[in-house]
């Protein structure tokens, strides 16, 4: 990863440099990122996907694309659940390190599927990384079926003020440690940094419903620290 992507005072990068100091960041972390990820989330990450998989509520078998599969978490579970999957992502080494057939290298921003191909759609912990979230909402809302559903795993901050020291000691102090120990220092800064692209809940819910989503509902997890969003595609 390139370093002058970084300033001194703030790990995150300029608008302009997002998507490609994104990928670089991940081809950088790939080859021991699952192993910081579940020491990170105590293993909890697993969790959550599997509460989201079990929230889907679509047939076994239909067709689910996983955004920003990365080494291919999501996909495993879809896949032991009985769903056939597909899974993209925009770095090449978190693909690499996946070892998963049926995944592809692209852009959530663009993507290389037919509208309505998936009856289904699944993100883990990405969304805070696209450069135009609107733009992959509106994507989101293409490839998925009308009355297809969505499930976004995504970190979150707590609201509760003693809840909030704790995770703000853990997550913006411990978790940069914890990843440089591990893997690499500077893309496990911006990780904690990135959440301030992250909208609050009221946004997102706007931005589901302008692209073509209905019934737009949040499951937090530790006291606020994660969500998982769920939502259908309007239409039918």
């Amino acid at each position: 990863m390139s370093e002058k992507n970084l300033s001194k005072t703030s790990p995150l990068p300029t608008a302009e440099d997002k998507a490609r100091f994104v990928q670089e960041m991940f081809d950088s972390i790939s080859p021991r990122y699952d192993l910081v990820n579940r020491v990170m989330t105590f293993k909890m990450d697993q969790r959550w996907r599997r509460f989201g998989v079990n929230s889907l509520n679509i047939v076994k078998g239909s067709k689910v694309l996983d955004v920003a599969c990365g080494t291919g978490d999501f996909v495993k579970i879809l896949s032991s659940m009985g769903y056939d999957v597909v899974g993209i992502d925009f770095s090449i080494g978190m693909l690499s390190y996946a070892n998963i057939v049926g995944l592809a290298q692209g852009d959530a921003m663009k993507m290389p599927f037919g509208n309505s191909s998936f009856d289904g759609l699944t993100c883990g912990f990405a969304l805070r990384n696209f450069a135009d979230l609107e733009v992959v909402f509106d994507e989101f809302a293409r490839v998925v079926r009308p009355g297809g559903r969505i499930c976004l795993v995504e970190v979150s901050r707590p609201t509760n003020s003693i809840v909030k020291l704790g995770h703000g000691i853990y997550f913006d102090r411990i978790v940069p440690r914890v990843g440089a120990l591990l893997s690499s220092s500077d893309p496990y800064k911006y990780l904690p940094a990135s959440t301030v692209y992250l909208p609050n809940e009221a946004k997102l819910r706007s931005m589901l419903l302008s692209s073509g989503f209905e019934g737009v509902t949040f499951k937090y997890f530790l006291g606020r620290s994660s969500q998982v969003i769920m939502a259908t595609r309007s239409g039918l």
